[in-house]
């Protein structure tokens, strides 16, 4: 395996991006993996190499450059400490067009690499970046060809402009995998989903007794069967689109 962290040029700025692929073969199809509120962290990286094993360009770029914040520290649980309301700050100060400038910048650095296959490109979000995943299937449909989101927040508004609405729309495959008790993305939101996408070109999949963050291995919602089951989920989309 190769890896690298650099600075990639950004509308806004540049975004410090760790980037993961085999060492072996490629071109490689792209899969821009989009970070959670917590921000850029070891577990993550290891999540992008997970990714790269099974034969992709991995890109996790840092999307909170803008306010000179990159790593956090380790997650913090106390809903009233410090920690927590700068992490739902930066959060907050992110939005969805910010973020597919983002996307662009990753996919325009990918397609001067002769070891990316930039015309096919997966994208992923977990928690606050699920949207921005999906999202990014209707904005890029030429190289775009599937999306996930992965206990996705925010994703049904009551615009047009919707994510889960963009997903319908969009030619790439979806993937919405939520869970069973999620107070960030209520049942409510996911039935919705179930409703208004039926019979589109992806799925949304609700996994039994687990909590958001259920694929994070160092969070105390994480459930390993579930986080596997998701992991098979994703893999199988990227196979099936990107290949």
């Amino acid at each position: 395996m190769i890896e690298r962290q650099l600075d990639i040029a950004t509308k806004d700025g540049a975004s410090t991006t760790f980037i993961v692929h085999p060492d072996r073969g490629g071109p490689f199809p792209v899969i821009v993996f989009l970070m959670d509120a917590p921000a850029i962290r070891e577990e993550l990286r290891d999540m992008a190499r997970r990714f790269a094993t099974s034969g992709y360009y991995v890109m996790l770029p840092n999307l909170y450059y803008r306010a000179g914040e990159m790593e956090l520290g380790p997650i913090e649980f106390d809903p009233d400490g410090p920690w927590r309301k700068k992490m739902f700050a930066l959060m907050d100060s992110l939005e969805i067009d910010m973020v597919l400038a983002d996307v662009d910048a990753m996919i325009a650095f990918a397609a001067k690499d002769p070891l990316a296959n930039a015309g096919s490109v997966g994208t992923i979000g977990y928690c606050m970046s699920g949207r921005f995943a999906v999202c990014a299937g209707g904005s890029r449909p030429d190289c775009v060809k599937a999306t996930a989101s992965i206990y996705g927040v925010r994703l049904v508004t009551g615009q047009e402009t919707s994510p889960h609405l963009v997903a319908k729309r969009s030619p790439a495959e979806f993937y919405f995998a939520c869970a069973e008790r999620d107070h960030w993305a209520p049942q409510e939101m996911v039935d919705q989903m179930k409703r208004d996408l039926k019979g589109a070109h992806g799925e949304v999949e609700q996994y039994p007794d687990t909590d958001h963050g259920f694929a994070f291995p160092q969070r105390p919602a994480y459930r390993k069967l579930a986080a596997e089951q998701h992991w098979e989920r994703v893999l199988s989309l990227f196979a099936r689109d990107l290949r």
